[in-house]
């Protein structure tokens, strides 16, 4: 039961930030905390692949700052929080043999995660009277939802 919690909150960090998830599926995978050896989603295993997703995700981290990046509640982005919420419950799920149950939590979590954090952030920019710090708040909060879920599973 542990394991859907963990999927419900990486998908809640998928929502904030869509590859700080992946990044954090991926490290735990290559670090063997995470067995998905000889499943579909294996190479999320590969010390490569925990680099790439790591940039990919502090790129993501960057351009969420600048002025033009489009909303994330836009289909575009929206879809992509919800796919990459599905891969990484469906990673976590894999490991203790129920995928589907992971996906789905996965997803949930990422909507939720979605919806939440553009309220949240709209919020705390407004009390602190600019996006930049709220911004940050949320990459925090990020990051740490993404360490939670992972030491979950340990």
């Amino acid at each position: 039961m542990s394991f859907l919690i963990a999927a419900f909150v990486l998908g809640v960090a998928c929502g904030l930030r869509a590859l700080v998830g992946l990044a954090a599926v991926s490290w735990a995978a290559s670090g063997q905390h995470l067995p998905l050896q000889g499943t579909w989603v294996s190479f999320l295993g590969n010390r490569i692949t925990s680099y790439i997703s790591s940039v990919l995700a502090i790129g993501e981290i960057i351009n969420d700052k600048f002025p033009k990046t489009p909303s994330r509640l836009v289909p575009p982005q929206f879809g992509a929080r919800i796919v990459i919420g599905a891969l990484t419950g469906s990673a976590i799920g894999l490991s203790q043999g129920n995928p589907v149950m992971g996906a789905l939590v996965g997803i949930i979590g990422s909507v939720v995660g979605t919806l939440a954090g553009a309220k949240g952030r709209a919020l705390a920019a407004k009390l602190f009277g600019r996006d930049l710090p709220a911004a940050l708040l949320e990459d925090v909060l990020a990051v740490a939802l993404a360490f939670v879920a992972i030491a979950m599973l340990r």
